[in-house]
């Protein structure tokens, strides 16, 4: 810790910011000297404490809105010039870093935080560290937190696309996408469940509207070894008709994925939500490893995907496309989208409200997933 600010000196912050998503945060605070922080974890709700001994605290309170992972911030004296920060995740997160920081025009200091949304287990996990190391310690990078836990089973997140307000695609007899999605998910659930092998997860089990950070989160936050999204979408060109698969790229395999992805991306508009691309990024080469490995992980799953459904439904060509899709981004967990059919075509959308058509497509999903939870697991993954 920094140890040149006497005891008797008054510090000052006077500027709070936050930029990022449900998945990850980036919190800046400045000071007009150097901060002495000291940091610990509390549940119940989840919770990063920062003590700021010797501090004044001058920030405005339109600053401290919640956003993203961070459900809510207030501070105040604790007695004797001693301020306290609290900070409220979106369920559980982790600290990866929290740095005290000169500020680059030599004009005071600054403290850099970063969360990231994380599983029950990886907060309990920090909470018994912290309370082995007694807390208040300032943190380092922590890498890939991800880990192999000897008692948790395969998980899957199964994310039916739209809700609520947002409709999604509109069937050429009426049928909505999103209780198409929802309806599919919830059968594919029950499937997935009566095996015995997987623990399957619902990112919505209602008809409300879910933020496209939120789904990700959702999947991290329960240690997703897959995700799948679910979706039926419309196109122009009626004659048009199959499943497709895609996977996130910053570049579109084709002119209808892009357009896909575009119109996907836009669901939060649609909530009143304003899509501001300000998540941060970790510029190190271990997370872009890790980045890389998701992609290679979600390409594998795709291409045994394409080929269980092939067997069993009717594909489009080229079955397996790719596109920016936001909704696909998360970079510890292989994730794919899957267009079931198109609610355009009048024969896709009898399919996909035929109880037997969505029972052969659903088990073909299984075997894609436990091919590919086999394959990890003999991989040691």
């Amino acid at each position: 810790m920094p140890s040149s600010v006497l005891a008797e000196e008054t510090v000052t912050a006077s500027e709070y910011k936050m930029a990022g998503d449900a998945t990850r945060m980036r919190i800046v605070m400045n000071f007009d000297g150097e901060p002495e922080p000291r940091w610990f974890l509390l549940r119940a709700p989840h919770r990063l404490v920062i003590d700021l001994p010797s501090t004044n605290m001058r920030i405005a309170t339109s600053d401290l809105k919640a956003k993203g992972l961070v459900a809510g911030v207030r501070y105040g004296s604790t007695g004797d010039g001693n301020s306290r920060l609290l900070i409220s995740g979106k369920g559980p997160f982790m600290v990866d870093r929290l740095d005290v920081l000169k500020n680059e025009d030599g004009k005071g200091y600054r403290i850099a935080i970063e969360i990231s949304a994380a599983s029950d287990r990886e907060f309990e996990a920090a909470l018994a560290e912290q309370a082995m190391t007694t807390a208040s310690t300032v943190a380092g990078d922590k890498g890939d937190r991800r880990s192999n836990h000897p008692l948790k089973r395969f998980t899957v997140v199964l994310d039916p696309g739209h809700g609520g307000i947002d409709g999604g695609a509109e069937g050429v007899s009426g049928t909505q996408e999103k209780e198409i999605t929802l309806a599919f998910a919830r059968e594919l659930q029950a499937k997935l469940a009566s095996t015995r092998k997987y623990d399957v997860i619902l990112t919505r089990d209602s008809d409300v509207f879910l933020r496209l950070d939120d789904r990700v989160r959702i999947a991290r936050q329960n240690e997703a070894d897959l995700f799948i999204s679910i979706h039926a979408d419309t196109i122009r060109l009626k004659g048009i008709r199959g499943a497709t698969v895609y996977t996130v790229s910053d570049k579109a395999s084709d002119a209808e994925a892009q357009a896909l992805a575009e119109r996907e991306n836009l669901s939060d508009q649609l909530g009143g939500v304003e899509v501001k691309v300000d998540s941060p990024e970790v510029a190190d080469i271990l997370f872009d490893l890790i980045r890389r490995e998701t992609h290679s992980f979600s390409m594998s799953f795709a291409n045994t995907l394409v080929g269980e459904l092939s067997t069993t439904v009717g594909l489009i060509n080229n079955p397996h496309r790719f596109a920016g899709f936001r909704v696909l981004r998360a970079p510890d967990v292989p994730s794919v989208l899957v267009e079931l059919g198109y609610l355009s075509n009048p024969e896709d959308e009898a399919q996909l409200i035929n109880p037997e058509w969505r029972d052969k497509a659903a088990n073909s999903i299984i075997n894609a997933i436990s091919a590919f939870a086999s394959a990890k697991a003999a991989a040691g993954g």
